[in-house]
């Protein structure tokens, strides 16, 4: 009779320190020993005093040794054993033995602590979990697919808490789709916020094991946490019809496509990075203490500050609107600051047929009748050579008191009898400003949105003629302008704004203005516009007026707060992303919003849910120092049929675009009831068994 050779067998010992008692290793009643036992059946262990002694299959042995190791090192830094972590440990060494690369030990995953709080640690507990969160570091957009119980979304939240506390972000913004009702939550009773509860109650279950539960109403009231539906997360819009400012002027943001330019708070051309029409939203006016206003959906953001933000020197925030409604004020003064134009916004320069100071001056107090000869009126000498030096072919010339003539000078071409044209009114004829009355002056668009620099020399020509320093005690000089034109009024304002300052108006009736009686009552109401521009720049070139403004200390800061937000009815909106470093752009009357979200960890939990539409919606809306993990599992999708879920989707698009990683966790990374990870396994394979008749 033939005899089977016998395997050779390998002994092995391992000696645990005296400093760990062998109890932590052992586990209590040994229960962590009788896990390496059943694992290793080819093993024989013995334990004696601090010696653990192994025979059996050289393979297996050299596993359990490399497992000791792996325990004493997780030992060491005072963290306990589990059975659990003994099971996973075993895994993930078996895992390399069968070709699989690891990078990292089990130690160093078992070790790798995400998050402390409330006397827990937060850690991942497996290798791929591991790498899930590694990747979340190392990438800005992290799409974590998986079965559930595999810890997808609690280690997202986990990192965005770690985020926001280290101050890498200064906001976290949850969300998941509620298709579970189809998003057609108005059969369910209740409020909105009712209805909606029980699809974000996962997500503040998560928030609640990782903050202190009193904090958590205090950071969603401030904005820094926000938990909404997607289908709350894609409103941040405007009507069709509002105004948004280019480099040619103002267009309707619903004209907008992706590539034209729009301009950003540093006053420089910005690209339309998307568009996405909203339909019918409830709109609201949002109204700032200086008359600016703009409508926009309850959902729009805002980058605002306040006063106890600036005096704690803490970054701005980014609010919705409807988080700021109710809450406009502190102690009776205005609570929200609204960012201003870090600089004029650079339109492009136009050719204009008249200097602009000069314009200005004549807009002022000219007189430019078509059937007389243009006219100007001013006791400064100083604006009557300005004049002079400005207009060429002409020639002011005194007719008495502070009354001037602004003459054609004669040339030698000039055809005695001939009709002579006027060089000035044939440009004033141009501008179509020819003729204008003193209540219908305007400044025409080819000055209103040409450089800075011509913006600049038309308002001065403005200022110098009819408006003025008003100095007053312990305070700043303010700018003062009057005019009985309403549409001058406007102009005179948008260029104050084009320039990064602020302009208020007031009317002063007609009746309460007082005049010599030898002229008669004032026929039109004047209007009083006080201005307030950024330093640096120079509202008068007139030296008397020059040098009352500095001074008296310049004009101090141009500021901007809300004053008021109201309903204004249902409008159909939109929304545009754009590539602006603080996702800013200029809407009606110079006010900046957005609606991107800058500095923000960004979770999007179900994504199995998402149309592929609401998917790029999605992705686009990332704004600068952001971060966004996905999270979803593809094998329960609960889209109404013929709908292609996007996160299937997403992966042959954006599977190897730099700074997006895919990581994907299986049945073996479950750390739930273990009964859960042989449910998925068995789902698989059935559905494998399914696809294969």
């Amino acid at each position: 009779m033939t005899q089977t050779p016998t395997q050779p067998q390998a002994r092995a010992q391992f000696t645990v320190p005296d400093t760990h008692p062998m109890v932590m290793v052992l586990g209590s009643s040994d229960s962590l020993l009788r896990v390496i036992e059943n694992a290793f059946p080819d093993v024989d262990i013995h334990v004696r005093g601090n010696e653990v002694s192994t025979v059996g299959d050289p393979t297996e042995v050299a596993l359990v040794q490399r497992l000791l190791a792996e325990m004493m090192l997780v030992l060491r830094t005072g963290l306990p054993m589990t059975e659990d972590a003994v099971e996973r440990s075993i895994a993930m060494l078996r895992a390399s033995e069968n070709g699989d690369v690891l990078d990292e030990t089990p130690a160093e995953v078992l070790t790798q602590n995400i998050l402390s709080s409330r006397g827990r640690t937060i850690r991942p507990k497996t290798l791929n979990q591991k790498r899930y969160v590694d990747a979340i570091d190392k990438h800005t957009i992290v799409f974590g697919i998986g079965p559930a119980g595999t810890g997808k979304t609690y280690l997202a939240m986990a990192k965005a808490v770690q985020a926001l506390q280290s101050k890498q972000v200064t906001r976290i913004i949850l969300t998941r789709p509620a298709v579970e009702a189809g998003e057609r939550l108005g059969f369910l009773p209740g409020t909105l916020y009712e209805k909606i509860d029980p699809y974000l109650r996962p997500l503040y279950d998560a928030l609640h094991d990782m903050l202190d539960p009193d904090s958590i109403p205090r950071l969603m009231a401030a904005g820094t946490i926000e938990v909404a539906p997607l289908a709350y997360m894609r409103g941040r819009s405007q009507p069709i019809f509002t105004n948004v400012l280019t480099p040619d002027g103002w267009r309707p943001i619903g004209d907008l496509q992706v590539g034209d330019l729009v301009i950003g708070s540093n006053g420089e051309p910005t690209p339309v990075l998307g568009v996405y029409p909203q339909g019918e939203k409830d709109i609201y006016r949002v109204s700032a203490q200086d008359g600016s206003w703009t409508l926009c959906c309850g959902e729009h953001l805002w980058t605002v500050r306040t006063a106890s933000d600036k005096r704690r020197d803490k970054p701005w925030r980014v609010l919705e609107t409807k988080d700021m409604i109710g809450n406009l004020r502190a102690a009776h003064a205005r609570r929200y600051e609204l960012p201003m134009l870090t600089a004029p916004v650079a339109f492009p320069e136009r050719e204009v047929p008249i200097d602009p100071y000069a314009l200005g001056l004549l807009l002022g107090d000219g007189c430019i009748s078509r059937k007389n000869t243009p006219s100007f009126t001013t006791a400064d000498p100083e604006l009557i050579s300005a004049l002079d030096t400005a207009l060429p072919g002409i020639k002011v010339r005194s007719r008495g008191g502070y009354d001037y003539l602004i003459n054609r000078v004669s040339t030698p071409s000039d055809v005695k009898g001939s009709v002579l044209t006027h060089p000035l009114k044939q440009a004033l004829r141009v501008l179509d400003l020819l003729g204008s009355k003193s209540y219908s002056k305007f400044v025409p668009d080819d000055y209103l949105f040409n450089t800075a620099e011509v913006r600049l020399a038309v308002l001065q020509g403005l200022l110098d003629s009819d408006g003025g320093p008003i100095a007053q005690n312990d305070r700043t000089c303010r700018i003062q302008y009057s005019t009985v034109s309403i549409v001058l009024r406007d102009d005179v304002i948008a260029l104050v704004q084009s320039l990064g300052g602020v302009a208020y108006t007031r009317r002063r009736r007609a009746e309460d203005r007082k005049q010599g009686s030898a002229l008669g009552g004032h026929k039109y109401d004047s209007h009083v516009v006080d201005i307030r521009l950024p330093e640096g720049i120079e509202p008068f070139r007139l030296t008397r007026k020059r040098e009352k403004y500095h001074a008296a200390g310049g004009g101090g800061r141009p500021m901007r707060f809300i004053d008021s937000i109201e309903p204004a009815g249902r409008e159909e909106a939109v929304c545009i992303q754009v590539a602006a470093e603080d996702s800013l752009y200029v809407t009606q009357d110079y006010l900046l919003t957005h609606n991107t979200l800058n500095d923000a960890f960004i979770i999007l939990d179900e994504a199995q849910n998402t149309s592929a539409e609401q998917m790029k919606m999605f992705l686009t809306r990332l704004g600068f120092d952001s971060k966004i993990v996905v999270t979803g599992d593809v094998t329960q999708v609960d889209l109404p049929g013929g709908t292609k879920s996007g996160l299937r989707q997403v992966q042959h698009i954006l599977e190897g675009l730099d700074d997006v990683h895919f990581s994907r966790l299986t049945s073996q990374d479950v750390v739930r009831h273990k009964l859960v990870g042989r449910i998925v396994d068995a789902y698989e394979q059935y559905d494998d068994s399914q696809n294969g008749l």
